[in-house]
Protein backbone atom coordinates (compact mmCIF):
# COMPACT_ATOMS: atom_id res chain seq x y z
CA UNK A 1 0.00 0.00 0.00
CA UNK A 2 1.33 3.39 -1.01
CA UNK A 3 0.77 5.59 2.01
CA UNK A 4 0.19 9.02 1.42
CA UNK A 5 0.39 11.17 5.12
CA UNK A 6 -2.08 13.64 5.87
CA UNK A 7 -0.75 15.68 8.69
CA UNK A 8 -3.55 18.52 8.41
CA UNK A 9 -1.84 20.61 5.71
CA UNK A 10 0.04 20.82 2.56
CA UNK A 11 -0.53 20.63 -0.70
CA UNK A 12 -2.47 16.75 -0.30
CA UNK A 13 -4.78 17.49 -3.42
CA UNK A 14 -1.85 18.07 -5.84
CA UNK A 15 0.22 15.32 -5.03
CA UNK A 16 -3.06 12.93 -5.38
CA UNK A 17 -3.81 14.21 -8.72
CA UNK A 18 -0.11 13.29 -9.82
CA UNK A 19 -0.91 9.96 -8.51
CA UNK A 20 -3.78 9.51 -9.64
CA UNK A 21 -2.08 10.94 -13.69
CA UNK A 22 0.05 8.03 -12.93
CA UNK A 23 -1.80 5.62 -12.49
CA UNK A 24 -0.95 4.58 -8.81
CA UNK A 25 -3.35 3.58 -6.52
CA UNK A 26 -2.49 4.89 -3.07
CA UNK A 27 -4.65 5.23 0.79
CA UNK A 28 -4.00 9.00 2.50
CA UNK A 29 -3.83 8.23 5.96
CA UNK A 30 -2.99 10.30 9.24
CA UNK A 31 -2.18 7.47 11.92
CA UNK A 32 0.42 5.16 13.36
CA UNK A 33 -1.71 1.96 12.14
CA UNK A 34 -1.99 3.58 8.26
CA UNK A 35 2.28 3.72 8.90
CA UNK A 36 1.68 0.34 9.46
CA UNK A 37 0.57 -1.27 6.55
CA UNK A 38 2.69 0.93 4.16
CA UNK A 39 4.61 -0.08 1.71
CA UNK A 40 5.94 2.97 0.73
CA UNK A 41 5.18 6.93 2.38
CA UNK A 42 5.15 9.93 0.89
CA UNK A 43 5.20 13.06 3.53
CA UNK A 44 4.24 16.02 1.43
CA UNK A 45 4.82 19.33 2.80
CA UNK A 46 4.18 23.07 2.72
CA UNK A 47 3.96 25.73 5.12
CA UNK A 48 5.69 26.18 8.75
CA UNK A 49 8.16 23.82 10.07
CA UNK A 50 7.54 23.94 13.87
CA UNK A 51 3.33 23.65 12.40
CA UNK A 52 4.39 20.88 10.83
CA UNK A 53 6.11 18.81 13.34
CA UNK A 54 3.66 19.92 16.27
CA UNK A 55 1.19 17.89 14.11
CA UNK A 56 3.24 14.78 13.62
CA UNK A 57 3.57 14.53 17.20
CA UNK A 58 -0.34 15.44 18.24
CA UNK A 59 -0.95 12.21 16.08
CA UNK A 60 1.60 10.65 17.91
CA UNK A 61 3.74 9.19 14.30
CA UNK A 62 6.97 10.49 15.24
CA UNK A 63 8.30 7.41 16.39
CA UNK A 64 5.96 5.19 14.26
CA UNK A 65 7.50 7.01 11.50
CA UNK A 66 10.64 6.53 11.99
CA UNK A 67 10.71 3.02 12.72
CA UNK A 68 9.04 2.33 9.10
CA UNK A 69 11.54 4.71 7.66
CA UNK A 70 14.69 2.61 9.84
CA UNK A 71 12.87 -0.09 8.94
CA UNK A 72 13.37 -0.24 5.24
CA UNK A 73 10.10 0.99 3.94
CA UNK A 74 10.68 3.76 0.58
CA UNK A 75 10.41 7.36 2.15
CA UNK A 76 9.47 10.11 0.00
CA UNK A 77 9.59 13.46 1.35
CA UNK A 78 8.78 16.62 -0.71
CA UNK A 79 9.91 19.80 0.53
CA UNK A 80 9.05 20.03 4.02
CA UNK A 81 8.84 16.81 4.22
CA UNK A 82 12.53 16.59 3.22
CA UNK A 83 13.23 19.29 5.95
CA UNK A 84 11.22 17.33 8.56
CA UNK A 85 14.08 14.49 8.26
CA UNK A 86 16.87 16.91 9.87
CA UNK A 87 17.33 17.88 14.09
CA UNK A 88 16.01 21.43 13.39
CA UNK A 89 15.11 24.05 11.56
CA UNK A 90 16.46 27.97 11.62
CA UNK A 91 12.41 28.38 10.96
CA UNK A 92 11.51 26.99 14.43
CA UNK A 93 14.81 26.28 16.46
CA UNK A 94 12.55 25.38 19.47
CA UNK A 95 11.49 22.47 17.56
CA UNK A 96 12.83 19.12 17.13
CA UNK A 97 12.85 17.61 13.69
CA UNK A 98 12.51 13.82 12.89
CA UNK A 99 16.02 13.62 13.63
CA UNK A 100 16.53 10.89 10.98
CA UNK A 101 20.07 12.54 9.82
CA UNK A 102 22.19 15.51 11.42
CA UNK A 103 22.07 18.70 10.76
CA UNK A 104 20.21 21.91 10.46
CA UNK A 105 17.62 23.25 7.57
CA UNK A 106 18.89 26.59 7.04
CA UNK A 107 16.95 30.02 5.78
CA UNK A 108 18.40 31.79 3.07
CA UNK A 109 20.81 34.74 3.63
CA UNK A 110 19.02 38.17 4.72
CA UNK A 111 20.12 39.88 1.49
CA UNK A 112 18.16 37.17 -0.37
CA UNK A 113 14.44 37.58 -2.12
CA UNK A 114 12.91 34.79 -0.25
CA UNK A 115 10.63 32.77 -0.67
CA UNK A 116 13.09 31.31 -3.75
CA UNK A 117 9.81 30.87 -6.29
CA UNK A 118 9.95 29.41 -9.70
CA UNK A 119 11.85 27.26 -11.78
CA UNK A 120 15.26 26.18 -11.68
CA UNK A 121 17.75 23.30 -12.75
CA UNK A 122 18.95 20.92 -11.16
CA UNK A 123 23.14 20.04 -10.96
CA UNK A 124 22.68 16.90 -11.05
CA UNK A 125 25.82 14.84 -8.93
CA UNK A 126 25.94 11.05 -9.03
CA UNK A 127 23.83 8.36 -10.33
CA UNK A 128 20.40 7.92 -8.50
CA UNK A 129 16.86 6.13 -8.67
CA UNK A 130 15.50 9.20 -8.44
CA UNK A 131 16.65 11.20 -11.52
CA UNK A 132 17.29 8.04 -13.50
CA UNK A 133 15.16 8.76 -17.13
CA UNK A 134 15.69 12.80 -16.80
CA UNK A 135 16.77 15.09 -19.77
CA UNK A 136 20.00 16.67 -19.62
CA UNK A 137 18.88 19.82 -18.05
CA UNK A 138 15.57 18.91 -15.81
CA UNK A 139 14.34 22.16 -14.69
CA UNK A 140 11.87 21.71 -11.73
CA UNK A 141 9.52 24.25 -9.47
CA UNK A 142 10.51 25.25 -6.18
CA UNK A 143 8.47 27.75 -3.67
CA UNK A 144 10.78 27.60 -0.34
CA UNK A 145 12.76 30.13 1.91
CA UNK A 146 14.82 27.66 3.76
CA UNK A 147 16.83 24.78 2.65
CA UNK A 148 18.99 21.63 3.20
CA UNK A 149 22.99 22.33 2.88
CA UNK A 150 24.48 20.07 0.62
CA UNK A 151 25.69 16.76 2.05
CA UNK A 152 27.10 13.28 1.25
CA UNK A 153 23.39 12.76 0.31
CA UNK A 154 22.39 14.83 -2.47
CA UNK A 155 22.09 13.37 -5.48
CA UNK A 156 21.39 16.53 -7.13
CA UNK A 157 21.74 20.27 -5.83
CA UNK A 158 20.21 23.98 -6.92
CA UNK A 159 21.75 27.17 -6.51
CA UNK A 160 19.94 29.66 -5.99
CA UNK A 161 22.75 32.31 -4.01
CA UNK A 162 24.04 29.26 -3.03
CA UNK A 163 23.98 25.66 -3.46
CA UNK A 164 21.51 23.77 -1.80
CA UNK A 165 20.69 19.95 -1.67
CA UNK A 166 17.40 19.34 -4.26
CA UNK A 167 17.14 15.83 -4.18
CA UNK A 168 18.28 13.62 -1.44
CA UNK A 169 18.57 9.66 -1.64
CA UNK A 170 20.33 6.85 0.73
CA UNK A 171 19.43 3.83 0.84
CA UNK A 172 15.29 4.02 0.87
CA UNK A 173 15.39 7.57 1.94
CA UNK A 174 14.60 9.82 -0.75
CA UNK A 175 13.64 13.97 -0.25
CA UNK A 176 12.93 16.83 -2.57
CA UNK A 177 13.13 20.00 -2.06
CA UNK A 178 10.94 21.31 -5.42
CA UNK A 179 7.40 20.30 -5.81
CA UNK A 180 7.44 17.29 -8.65
CA UNK A 181 3.55 17.90 -8.27
CA UNK A 182 3.98 21.67 -10.05
CA UNK A 183 6.92 20.50 -12.15
CA UNK A 184 5.71 19.17 -15.29
CA UNK A 185 6.72 16.14 -17.16
CA UNK A 186 10.48 16.05 -14.97
CA UNK A 187 8.15 15.82 -11.98
CA UNK A 188 5.86 13.11 -13.25
CA UNK A 189 9.53 11.36 -14.35
CA UNK A 190 10.59 11.75 -10.79
CA UNK A 191 7.61 10.94 -9.06
CA UNK A 192 7.23 7.74 -11.06
CA UNK A 193 10.97 6.83 -10.07
CA UNK A 194 9.88 6.50 -6.55
CA UNK A 195 6.61 4.37 -7.26
CA UNK A 196 8.07 2.21 -9.36
CA UNK A 197 10.68 0.78 -6.84
CA UNK A 198 10.28 -2.43 -5.72
CA UNK A 199 9.02 -2.62 -1.84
Amino acid sequence: MIAIFDYGAGNLRSVQNTFSELGFPYTVVNDAAGLQKATKIVLPGVGHFGQMMRALDTLEVRKPLLDRIAGGVPFLGICLGLQALFEVSEEAPDVRGLGFYPGAVRRFPAETRVPHMGWNELELRRESTLVRKLNARPFVYFAHSYYVPVNERAAATCTYTEPYTAVLECGNVFGVQFHPEKSGPVGLQIVRNFLELPC
